[in-house]
């Protein structure tokens, strides 16, 4: 664990500081946002900011966030400050720590943050086999492939591999390589010297650098510039990166995990994404199942949620009724444990009392989610149908397909040329022009009042 204190560090925050080096963390110091955020530039990294409840932590954060750096960040300070604390949970930290220090909670917020980063909750059959599979090769510094539906825990398990590996003591890096504009990927990932280009008032060391020793996450890979690809391609192979800007090539000791939602082998196969670098990420391939084919992980995760933010909202002990479990068990959850996750949290706060009933199970827009059960049922007939629909056109011509329609058309209306033309939206004319051409083709044209079926 890397812990950051920002802020004066006189007396209380000492205690705190020495009490983080006791329960095992790295600890260092910066007494201003401005030496926090140059720090951080510079790639010595952190898990955690500490952050003295009197520092500008709305500026912090905002400063994090222009810099594309994710760390969470736990304020501190005296009882006496509770409206700046306030503020400190208000503008994002996630935590807020009074002092003078306690020693137990101190360790407990470290330990609840390396637990987040590597907790992986499962209890279905198809979740353990990829579980087992993950334990068996994170020790290896294998390229690993994490695909998967969006939400499914790609991230997670990322996070999973990393604890795992000889690397855990190291850094632990991501980066979402869609969240971030294409003329800017190059830099947050092989950094920047000063000059290099408008804006780049100093050095700054990019991804890469920052994860050496540990393991690089290229979240959602799939996004990339297919032309930034070929850097990548060469950064993993040679273990070399270049600054941009940069004279002389820097060496880097890492270990490269990927994560995409979309299929690859499909990208590839449209020129989308580069075959070799394909191959080089994908040694080893771990697809996490979506949720709806792993039920026995719905309840367990469920109950988890519910127990973490009824204890994060200051809420008493929450309990799912059966009729709620029933409809979380049947629900479709496109949005996976993401989903299912958010869906719990509005539960929590929308719960009246102990027992969570189906009636607080509901999505976003205040609709319950047994509506939501109901429409993906329905869209999933529609797109049954659509695709039964476009397996019948294959291999046909358009011409066949135009004299079916026409004749289809022509039998619904019994005939009435007229009705005919107005539903396929062409004139009388055109239509009767088909008819004289399907008829002179030997096909049997049904008069005014007939079907082909009845005449038949």
């Amino acid at each position: 664990m890397r812990l950051l204190i920002i802020g004066a560090l006189e007396g209380q925050l000492s205690e705190a500081t020495k009490l983080a080096m006791d329960g095992g963390a790295k600890v260092a110091h910066a007494p201003t946002i401005e030496i926090a955020l140059a720090s951080l530039r510079t790639g010595r990294g952190a898990d955690l900011l500490l952050v003295d409840v009197m520092v500008d932590i709305p500026g912090l954060i905002a400063g994090l966030d222009a810099e594309r750096i994710v760390i969470p960040v736990v304020a501190c300070g005296t009882e006496t400050n509770a409206a700046a604390a306030v503020n400190a949970i208000r503008a994002g930290a996630k935590e807020y720590i009074p002092l003078p220090p306690d020693a137990e909670l101190i360790a407990a917020v470290i330990a609840a943050v390396a637990r987040e980063s590597s907790d992986f909750l499962y209890r279905d059959p198809s979740m353990a086999r990829v579980v087992q599979f993950a334990d068996q090769i994170a020790g290896s510094d294998a390229s690993v492939l994490i695909t998967g539906e969006s939400g499914t825990g790609k991230e997670v398990m990322a996070k999973y591999l990393h604890a795992r590996s000889r690397r855990a003591n190291r850094p632990f890096i991501s980066i979402n390589c869609a969240a971030i504009p294409e003329a800017l990927l190059e830099s947050e990932l092989f950094g920047h010297e000063k000059g290099a280009f408008t804006g780049a008032i100093a050095r700054r060391i990019g991804k890469f650098e920052e994860a050496n020793g540990g393991t690089l996450l290229l979240d959602e890979i799939s996004e990339m510039d297919v032309r930034l690809q070929a850097k990548l391609l060469r950064a993993i192979q040679e273990r070399l990166i270049d600054r941009v800007g940069g004279t002389k090539p820097v060496p880097v000791d890492i270990r490269i995990v990927a994560t995409a939602n979309r299929n690859l082998t499909e990208a590839v196969r449209l020129g989308t994404f580069r075959e070799d670098l394909w191959f080089r990420l994908n040694v080893v391939n771990l697809k996490l199942p979506p949720l709806r084919e792993r039920p026995g992980d719905i309840i367990a995760l469920s109950e988890h949620f519910v127990e973490k933010y009824a204890a994060s909202n200051g809420l008493s002990r929450r309990v799912l009724s059966a009729e709620a479990r029933t409809q979380l068990l049947k629900a479709p959850w496109p949005g996976n444990v993401r989903e299912l996750e958010n869906t719990l949290h509005r539960a929590v706060l929308l719960s009246p009392g102990e027992i969570i009933g189906p009636d607080a199970i509901s999505m976003p827009d205040g609709t319950g989610l047994t509506d939501t059960v109901k429409a993906h049922s329905l869209a999933s007939q529609l797109a049954q149908t659509a695709e039964t629909m476009s397996r019948s056109l294959v291999g046909r011509t358009v011409s066949d397909v135009e004299r079916e329609m026409i004749l289809d058309t022509l039998d619904h209306v019994l005939g009435n040329r007229t009705h005919a033309a107005n539903i396929l939206g062409i004139s009388i004319r055109t239509l009767r022009n088909k008819l004289n051409q399907y008829a002179d083709e030997g096909t049997f044209i049904p008069a005014p009042g007939e079907q082909r079926s009845t005449a038949a």
